[in-house]
């Protein structure tokens, strides 16, 4: 049975996610403190017992590429694999249009594999999924498509493709991302059953509807758009997985199943924050189930108690290695690998991912924080809409602030976003609208010392007791920087 083949869509712009995925696709965005999100689609494919596994990218690939040929590497015979499958323009003068495209582009691996079964799952999903499972009833219902299915509220299904079933869970109708009235479950009106866009194919019923496709021209190039109507117009038996069914090892047999598309900053911001609950309906800790990335060599988490103001408090947080906190006080916050939390700074639903420094007496509410970000001492972030919406280009609709990579917050003045990022996000129509309407809110540093890749953290900053000189207002900590990073930042 794990003889299937696998290819993990990665090609993914995440447009809604400008801010972040500016530099980078959004399978390579960080999630966690210390994953990527692409180590929970590829954590499901290898603790399900698969190991032969194309990835396919296009998008700003480079950091993706990277953590993949840096971190994920398969042992054993020469039949397991996981290899990058870039956009080749094997048929054609253009890149993938689409997600059916890509497949087709690739035709010639699925081809070389001889595999029986081909699964397609996506690479920018937040779930544990035992894709064995899945495959079982594929083999069951002698399926020629099975697609993985999961409820969700009827005011979130524009965004997914919408299915309805019979009492056998075969599909009967498709609408791809309906604008209005979506098909709602049987007896409950305020739900939709949605496509995870993972799929199970027969490889030949693939190969054929490709080909038909690909002749017929028209521009048909995805599975939600082109390939699942034509399948369903065919007679083809499409069967759907109910995805709330899937037991994971190690999971108690009434845990509740867990996926996020984390399309929007909104919803990225709240998945990560769902990690620190009480009781996580994501569960890292289930060492039957573990979610693998990159190994670190940084010491364990740090927690001084400031001399000068003897506070220190952390609670419902996550913390993870080579960071120190040093004296602050901490709730409901994910701080990623490798940061600075400095004493009096205060700090509630805050993600910072790696390589930040928050610096003495900061207060932050509601922000996320790429990777090496700093906060000079006394800087308030959050404490007043009508202030932020003045001074930040980049706030939610639920209000979260975020700040893109590299970027230096003074304790007042304008931001300065560094020379590499804001050359990106001014080319982006999605986020230089954001930056043209507020065009003194922030400044562009230049210089190497300012380029996004320089860390903020605590291995690189000179940062002593309650010295506030470290950073001064309106001034980039250019002059305190000891080194670049040579690591993964």
């Amino acid at each position: 049975m794990n003889e299937m083949l696998c290819m993990v869509m990665a090609g993914g712009r995440g447009a809604r996610l400008g801010p972040l995925t500016c530099h980078r696709a959004k399978p390579a965005a960080p999630f966690g403190g210390r994953y990527r999100i692409i180590d929970f689609v590829l954590s499901n494919f290898l603790n399900s017992g698969y190991r032969k596994i194309y990835v396919l990218t296009q998008y700003k690939s480079s950091s993706l590429i990277k953590h993949l040929s840096r971190n994920w590497h398969l042992g054993g015979t020469s039949q397991d694999f996981l290899e990058v499958a870039p956009a080749q323009m094997r048929v054609g003068e253009h890149w993938y249009r689409g997600t059916a495209d890509a497949i087709f582009q690739n035709l010639n691996l699925i081809h070389d594999a001889r595999s029986p079964r081909v699964a397609i799952f996506s690479g920018d999903h937040i779930y544990k999924f035992a894709i064995d499972q899945m495959e079982r009833s594929h083999l069951k219902y002698d399926a020629d498509l099975t697609i993985a299915t999961y409820p969700v509220p009827v005011s979130d299904a524009h965004r997914f493709g919408v299915l309805s079933i019979d009492h056998d869970h075969r599909v009967l109708s498709f609408q791809e991302k309906p604008q209005e009235s979506p098909i709602t479950l049987p007896g409950d009106p305020s739900r939709s059953l949605v496509s995870m866009g993972n799929y199970i194919f027969k490889t030949d019923v693939l190969s054929q509807v490709l080909l038909e496709l690909n002749r017929e021209g028209e521009g048909r190039f995805d599975f939600g758009k082109d390939v699942i109507p034509r399948l369903l117009a065919q007679g083809a038996r499409i069967h759907a997985y109910d995805f709330s069914t899937n037991v994971l090892p190690g999971e108690p047999l009434d845990a509740q199943a867990y996926w996020r598309d984390v399309g929007t900053l909104d919803s990225y911001f709240e998945a990560n924050m769902d990690l620190r609950s009480n009781l996580p309906t994501l569960n890292l800790y289930n060492r039957s189930w573990r979610i693998h990335s990159a190994q670190r060599d940084y010491p364990p988490a740090r927690f001084v108690v400031d001399p000068d103001r003897q506070n220190g408090y952390v609670h419902d947080s996550l913390i993870c290695e080579g960071s120190i906190i040093s004296g602050g006080e901490l709730n409901q916050c994910l701080i990623g690998y490798d940061c600075f939390i400095h004493g009096g700074a205060q700090l509630s639903e805050v993600i910072t991912m790696s390589g930040c420094n928050i610096g003495l007496d900061a207060q932050l509410s509601r922000v996320l924080l790429d990777k090496n970000c700093s906060i000079a001492p006394g800087a308030r972030l959050g404490q007043s809409r009508e202030e932020d919406q003045a001074r930040f280009p980049f706030i939610t609709p639920q209000g979260v602030i975020v700040l893109p990579k590299g970027t230096h917050v003074p304790a007042s003045g304008p931001i300065e976003i560094a020379q590499d990022v804001a050359d990106l996000l001014l080319a982006d129509p999605a986020t230089r609208t954001p930056l043209e309407a507020l065009p003194n809110s922030y400044i562009i540093s230049q210089g190497r010392f300012r380029h996004s890749y320089t860390s903020a953290g605590p291995r690189y900053l000179q940062y002593r007791g309650g010295d506030r000189s470290a950073f001064r207002p309106g001034q980039a900590p250019a002059e305190q920087i000891l080194a670049k990073t040579e690591g993964d930042h």
